[in-house]
């Protein structure tokens, strides 16, 4: 029988490194592309704002890139930190809201690719993080934003799950949405990570709140930031060849943003 434990996945950084780090590859090699093809000429500098545990910063760090980041969780950024400086790299991230910094220098590139933007809860956090970001980037800068929009045809994603092993350590995480409140944009979701070792059996038990977002809203509240345009739009596929056209049926999405 599983011991239950509640509280935030964010606070068990190695467990949700393993699970959300093990697919890194394609995200890795997209953000390059992105890099390559949308970006400045010599990107060197990047930026992943809720940057976790640092899952594609380590491994962009080792591609040669001069990497940094923030998270408001304390655990995930001392993991980060921890891991790059054991990479020989500098603990280049820090504890911070995503929605209220600053950068001393400025990045050519930056992203964030695994829907954490929905955490901010309002509007005026969302307009606020862009508006963060777009002062974080130089002219001509890059910035792939991950998102699941809200499909206005069709039957929704109501539920998912995956699972990640390393050695005698294995996760099965399940997400589902438990609803959507209307008048506030938030739909509350229920997770679970089931953590198997061979002598034990610990379920994590989360609950989190995620900002709705329909594709008009989105282009409504890009409205309000004009130092972003929409390069490109692709889908969680990550096929730099293959461009997504938004429909009423599309669902995660990324939207490569320049900085103008």
């Amino acid at each position: 029988m599983a011991e239950i434990i509640e509280g935030s996945i964010y606070d068990f950084p190695k467990y949700y490194d393993l699970l959300f780090g093990s697919d890194w590859k394609a995200e890795f090699d997209f953000v390059q592309e992105c890099f390559r093809d949308y970006g400045r000429k010599s990107t060197k500098r990047l930026f992943e704002p809720a940057c976790g545990t640092g899952r594609l910063l380590i491994k962009l760090a080792q591609a040669g890139y001069e990497v940094s980041g923030n998270d408001l969780n304390e655990k995930a950024i001392d993991f980060c930190n921890d891991r790059l400086e054991r990479f020989g790299f500098d603990r280049s991230t820090r504890v911070e809201d995503m929605s209220d910094f600053k950068v001393k220098k400025k990045y050519d590139a930056a992203f964030n690719l695994i829907n954490t933007f929905r955490h901010l809860p309002t509007e005026k956090a969302a307009v606020a993080h862009l508006q963060c970001m777009a002062a974080a980037l130089a002219k001509g800068g890059i910035y792939a934003l991950g998102i699941h929009l809200e499909p206005t045809v069709g039957e929704p994603m109501q539920e998912e799950s995956w699972s990640a092993r390393r050695g005698n350590l294995g996760i099965t995480s399940y997400m589902w949405s438990k609803g959507i409140d209307r008048k506030k944009r938030m739909e509350h979701l229920g997770v679970t990570l089931d953590i198997y070792t061979p002598t034990r059996h610990r379920r994590i038990v989360d609950h989190m709140e995620y900002r709705t977002y329909r594709y008009s809203q989105f282009q409504s509240l890009l409205k309000k930031v004009p130092e972003f345009r929409v390069e490109e739009v692709f889908d969680f596929a990550y096929d730099i060849n293959q461009p997504h056209e938004i429909t009423e049926a599309s669902e995660d999405v990324v939207f490569v943003l320049k900085r103008v």
